[in-house]
């Protein structure tokens, strides 16, 4: 299969990883905006098979690769699949349904949550490389993905830019989410 039909694969792999993580912790925390962000990725995941699937098709008229073709079908519906299962899990918050207390407490034994910061303009995070900032070690906050308007970033490492209105993806322990999030709105000056 050509490039273009593994790069939109490799980022519905990297979405439905994502969205997985958010539904969980979108859950645990009864999080509306956790989970409405999976609904959105769920979305995106959906325009990607559909492009897959027409890319997939092309393929096959132009270069024939009948097996290969079907290995990519049969990946993307298996990404897909997975990603509307995050969007049911976000969906028990997104309709106020109390989950059942076995299943709070099972999530809960993580150490670990997910959060959302959305970086203001005056915020000390804009326009600085997260190698600059050190966030991780600041905050105790591993930025895990970045959302630049419709694109995203994946394992930014710290050369990657954070642009201000930029969604940042963090996961770290609960201690550190009030102030990644003070950082990012910009209600805290210093890391």
């Amino acid at each position: 299969m050509g490039l273009r039909s593994e790069e939109t694969l490799l980022e519905m792999k990297n979405l439905s990883e994502l969205m997985v993580d958010l539904a969980y912790s979108a859950l645990l925390y009864n999080n509306r905006e956790i989970a409405e962000e999976v609904n959105h990725l769920e979305d995106r995941v959906d325009e990607l098979h559909e492009s897959l699937l027409m890319q997939t098709l092309k393929e096959v008229e132009e270069k024939g690769c009948v097996e290969k073709a079907l290995i990519m079908l049969r990946i993307s519906r298996s990404i897909e699949v997975i990603a509307d299962s995050a969007k049911a899990i976000a969906d028990v918050v997104l309709r106020d349904v109390e989950p059942h207390e076995v299943i709070r407490e099972s999530i809960r034994e993580s150490e670990i949550t997910i959060t959302l910061g959305r970086v203001a303009p005056a915020s000390i995070l804009a326009n600085r490389t997260l190698g600059d900032l050190n966030l991780a070690s600041e905050t105790g906050m591993w930025v895990i993905a970045i959302k630049r308007g419709r694109r995203w970033i994946f394992g930014p490492d710290e050369n990657t830019m954070i642009k201000p209105g930029d969604l940042l993806i963090a996961k770290g322990p609960l201690e550190g989410v009030r102030h990644f999030k003070r950082l990012c709105s910009s209600a805290d000056k210093e890391l």
